[in-house]
């Protein structure tokens, strides 16, 4: 006849060492592997492992979470909103009208005003764009400030935000094995937003694929092209995101060679009337 209590007790010895040989496998695994950099000691990672992400399979969830995150210490410390009714309600009616057609539906979109003069739109992961005042005071009409949405709707899209926030990680020596610890992915993520570090291919690809989601949305594609002509002849400094490679001059001959010149100006979005009455609340100041 068996113990009950011996066999209770190799239940419970089986219970502890399973998970203690996972643990054992784990770290050894770690260890093994070569790094060039570890940024976050091996005991950390473990004491904080629900901290860790690994952006290299970031689920659209966690994505998002990450862009919230990065958006509140934008929000808290870096940017000021403006918070006049109609100006919000506009950019986000054309914000929707472009992310419902873009090439990730799957997840949601967020569009903020930022309260600053200088012309300048930028986004973060996880379906967050924010359009500075004086970028949209600059537009001569909702197609060209359609045009920006889009290309940094199409940022989002390409995912450039994590790519770019893996690579300096690894370059900052602040990855591990394990991932890459949450608030550090935060700060990471705050930097990228602020200074933009895009790179000639991301900066091609984002114009493709934004003036495709311009156009599908319904808006005349030359408003993309426009835009970035009349900010060249202006006489003042390139503004903050046009000054990434390759040379905007570039870009716009890229662009030009994509739009059929039968359709250039067929869509919505060149009535420069109806485009001030919008946003006049800005006119004002």
């Amino acid at each position: 006849m068996l113990n009950p209590f011996s066999s209770l007790s190799r239940h419970y010895r089986r219970l502890l060492v399973y998970p203690l040989l996972s643990v054992f496998m784990a770290v050894s695994l770690v260890v093994a592997t070569p790094q060039v950099s570890q940024g976050i000691p091996l005991f950390e990672i473990f004491l904080r492992g629900i901290q860790i992400i690994q952006l290299s399979s970031i689920s659209d969830n966690q994505e998002v979470q990450l862009g919230k995150q990065i958006n509140q210490q934008l929000v808290r410390r870096e940017i000021r909103l403006n918070r006049n009714e109609q100006i919000n309600r506009y950019v986000e009616q054309i914000g929707e009208q472009l992310a419902k057609v873009s090439e990730r539906t799957e997840i949601p979109y967020t569009f903020q005003v930022v309260d600053n003069d200088s012309v300048n739109a930028f986004a973060t992961m996880g379906g967050f764009v924010y359009v500075n005042t004086g970028l949209i005071k600059e537009a001569d009409n909702e197609a060209e400030l359609a045009s920006v949405m889009a290309h940094e709707i199409a940022h989002i899209v390409g995912r450039h935000a994590l790519n770019q926030m893996k690579q300096m990680a690894i370059a900052n020596g602040v990855a591990a094995v394990a991932g890459l610890d949450r608030n550090v992915a935060i700060q990471l993520g705050v930097e990228l937003a602020l200074r933009r570090p895009n790179s000639r291919k991301d900066e091609l690809e984002a114009d493709r694929i934004g003036l495709e989601n311009l156009t599908q949305a319904g808006y005349a594609p030359y408003g993309m092209v426009s835009f970035m002509e009349k900010l060249l002849k202006s006489g003042g400094s390139v503004p903050e995101f046009l000054s990434t490679h390759p040379a905007t001059p570039q870009r716009i001959n890229a662009l030009e060679q994509a739009i059929n010149p039968n359709t250039a100006y067929v869509g919505d979005g060149l009535d420069e009337i109806a485009y001030q009455n919008q946003i006049r609340p800005l006119l004002r100041k």
